[in-house]
Order: C-alpha cells, then structure tokens, then sequence
C-alpha cells in the first residue's frame, strides 16, 4: 500500500509503498477514509532534531487525525462491524496509569518509557491506505461523512477540551471569550464557543480571509496590528475577556492574550509555537490565570462527534488524493491552505 513517510529529521516526507499493516491483539484495521495534514506534522520532519523535547524518531508513516471504515479485527476483538465508519483517537498512552485509565493517554504517567506518543507520532499513523488502531481508540461515526470528520480528532479535540475548562468562566450573561490564530483550530473554537456558551466572541488574525470565515460564524472580529488589544479592550467596554485562548503560542500572541484579560479570567495557551511571557504581581488582572492544554481526552472527543453528528461544528477542509498528499504538506507549509487539508486514499 502507498504511505506518506517521515524518513528522517529535517527532511520533507516521502510517498512509498509499504506493507499492509495486520492487527494485533485488541487491535483493528481501518481502511482509511480521510487523514488530515497538521501543523505538527510539519514541526516533525522539518524542525524537530534527534534528542530535541517531542521528537519522535523515524521512519514511521504520519497521519494523527484519521477516520476509517472497520476492515478487519485483531484476537480478542469483539463488538464492530465490517464495513462501519469511526474515528480514531491519537494519543497512545500505556494504557495502565492513572491518566491512560481516565481516557487522557496525552497525560500518560509512563510517557517518557513509551515508544511513541500516539497514531502518527512514533507510531504509523494513517496516512496511508490502512491504518492500525487499538479498538479502545475508535469512536462511532454512524452516518456522519468520515472524510470531513477526520480533523475532528485533533483539530475539534483540541479547542474543544480548553475550552470546556474555561467554560466556568464562560458561565453567565455579559461575557467575553477571545479566540487568537484562526487557522483550523482557532475556526472550530469559535464554533464550539458559540454552540457551548451565550458569550460574546472575539477574534484575532492578521489574515482578512480567515477573520470573514469566523466572522461568518458570529465571532466579532478585530485584525492583528497596532491598536488590536486597544480594539479588544473597546468590545468589551473596557472590562477584558473573560477567557482566551491562543491557538498560536507565539510571544506576541501571548502578551496580546495577557493584555486583554479581565480581572478572574482564564487565558489557555494551546498553540505551541514556542514563544514566553513575563509575570509581574502588579501587572497581572487580579485572580487570573495562565495556563495550556494538550490535546484531550477519549471521553472529549465522543462529545466532539456528538456536536459535529449534530451540525454544531463542522470543519472546512480541502480533500487530496494520495498521489497529491505531498502537495498538501508543502500548501501547509507555504500557508497557502485555506482549510483543513484532509487526504482521501480510496477516491477523492
């Protein structure tokens, strides 16, 4: 079967022919409907070096936001149907810890014995034809498009579980949440704050188009620039948000976040592109609080497809066929993509 492989640290992927996988026990094999191509896909083959903090080593095929259709169960598997659609949770953790037993295997006690992190991350992931899962993994899709779902399982997953933390916060009349990055996650965070929450939504980018999408789905939005905290502060008459969220986690983007808090407030890092922060007693709003997320949890992302079953959510997403899956990463790459870019082995 045709896969798209990371070879090697700081070398664009490849497309090969590999061997179709078999399930193990307590395993199974999907045929593969859709695998989206994510940011952090990219930071593996191209930034990540050996040793570096999160670096998986190769080769291995990529792919953590996947969906498929049940093609074949591993021993002791029981309770699918050949033919069904479901989609699959990422993370990999051991299974037996405390974290993995609450279904947030991104928060894996054993992390640092485990040979990978997840689907795609150390592990084969699902781009490619088929893919194996763990059956524990899967999610029932029932007539929902697999295809369109497959970036729920990072892209919906993240987003959805900071911001059900913050929803506290979020709780009541006259509140404010703002969303930082609207790229695919920041986009389906403004849906999923606008389905879970009554607040006001506010949303930043430097990219006009993407700020009509969200705008599209009733964020107020204001542009990057000189004047954007000035602007947030203004839409909420001076007061501050009552929770962020930074789907960036550049320096500027987290002092904009900061500098926009309201007193009490929550503000979630999610993007992770590195970037720092000061703190000062005197600077900081009252009770607020700085914090980050990873991910979510198997439980979460049932909720996800519930919403996304229910029309609540629904990625944007631009559909390839595997002999055009490296030209999705280099869109990814060059930001030429305007949705999520979802890679379709068996027919576009």
């Amino acid at each position: 079967m045709r896969a798209v492989v990371f070879t090697d640290y700081q070398t664009f992927p490849s497309l090969e022919e590999v061997e179709r996988p078999q399930p193990g026990p307590g395993e199974v094999l999907l045929k593969v409907a859709g695998a989206g191509a994510c940011h952090s896909d990219v930071a593996i083959y191209k930034d990540f070096v050996e040793g570096a903090p999160g670096a998986q080593r190769p080769a291995f095929t990529l792919g953590h936001e996947n969906s498929g259709w049940i093609e074949e169960m591993g021993p002791g598997v029981h309770g699918f149907t050949v033919g069904d659609a479901y989609l699959v949770y990422g993370p990999v953790g051991c299974g037996h810890c405390r974290a993995c037993s609450r279904g947030q295997d991104t928060y894996c006690e054993n992390a640092a014995t485990m040979p990978y992190l997840g689907i795609g991350l150390g592990r084969d992931g699902g781009m490619a034809e088929y893919v194996v899962v763990p059956a524990r993994n899967l999610i029932p899709l029932g007539d929902a498009d697999p295809i369109a779902a497959a970036p729920l399982s990072d892209a919906a997953l993240t987003p959805y579980h900071a911001i059900k933390n913050s929803l506290p916060n979020l709780a009541g009349g006259g509140r404010f949440a703002l969303v930082i990055g609207l790229g695919g996650l920041g986009q389906i965070a403004v849906q999923i704050l606008s389905a879970l929450t009554g607040a006001t939504v506010i949303a930043t980018d430097m990219k006009q188009d993407a700020m009509e999408r969200a705008a599209a789905s009733g964020a107020l939005t204001v542009p990057g620039g000189d004047g954007q905290v000035a602007a947030i502060r203004a839409l909420t008459d001076g007061r501050g948000v009552d929770a962020a969220f930074d789907f960036v986690g550049a320096t500027p983007t987290i002092k904009t976040a900061q500098a926009s808090m309201a007193q009490g407030g929550r503000f979630t890092v999610v993007g992770i592109a590195g970037g720092t922060t000061e703190w000062s007693f005197f600077g900081t709003p009252y009770e607020s609080t700085i914090t980050n997320t990873y991910w979510g949890t198997i439980e979460d992302l049932y909720e996800v497809v519930d919403m996304y079953q229910a029309g609540q959510i629904q990625p944007e997403i631009e559909r390839y066929s595997m002999d055009d899956a490296l030209e999705a990463y280099r869109k990814l790459e060059s930001g030429q993509l305007s949705g999520r870019a979802v890679v379709v082995p068996h027919g576009v």
